[in-house]
């Protein structure tokens, strides 16, 4: 089974440029393992292997610790996502247009690993499952918001977001 590398200290990853990334479940030895792939967002085919289909996987990033922008606080824990109602809730906010495609490219059913980053202790908390295909973000048109986009007309909105369940 390979071994999981370590990031040197310093190094960028992929929690450093505000972007979700896909991850593949693969078979190798008999044992799953995760790759993360850098790639488009582009549809890519699901591996299978001995007859079965394997997952694909993304990650979605989330700060777990009080920040304020604009006079809005913008924390979100998994805690956060557990007291809501059937512990379902939107990924709204995403202001990266790569992050903003990979969110379009994500599937009703498949599953999102729940990052905690910018925080003492970064890494994945829990499991989701995308519950709603993207629909345009409403906080691109709500003036007191911190994610407010001026540029974005709600013919032809710019910003994406995601309904996902915790489980």
């Amino acid at each position: 089974m390979p071994r999981p590398r370590k990031r040197p200290a310093g190094a960028a990853g992929p929690e450093k440029n505000g972007q979700s990334e896909k991850h593949t479940k693969f078979e190798n030895s008999g044992e799953a393992s995760a790759k993360v792939e850098n790639s488009s967002p582009q549809k890519t085919s699901v591996f299978k292997n001995c007859g079965r289909n394997l997952s694909n996987y993304w990650l979605m990033k989330s700060e777990p610790e009080s920040r304020l922008d604009k006079g809005v606080d913008v924390k979100f824990s998994i805690e956060d996502l557990k007291a809501q109602p059937l512990q379902t809730a939107c990924w709204d906010g995403v202001r990266n247009y790569q992050a903003r495609n990979f969110l379009r490219a994500m599937k009703l059913e498949e599953e999102a690993f729940f990052y905690h980053s910018n925080c003492k202790e970064p890494g994945i908390v829990g499991l989701m499952k995308i519950v709603k295909e993207a629909y345009p973000d409403h906080t691109q048109f709500e003036k007191n918001s911190p994610h407010y986009d001026p540029s974005s007309k709600e013919d032809n909105p710019k910003w994406s977001m995601k309904s996902l369940i915790l489980f």
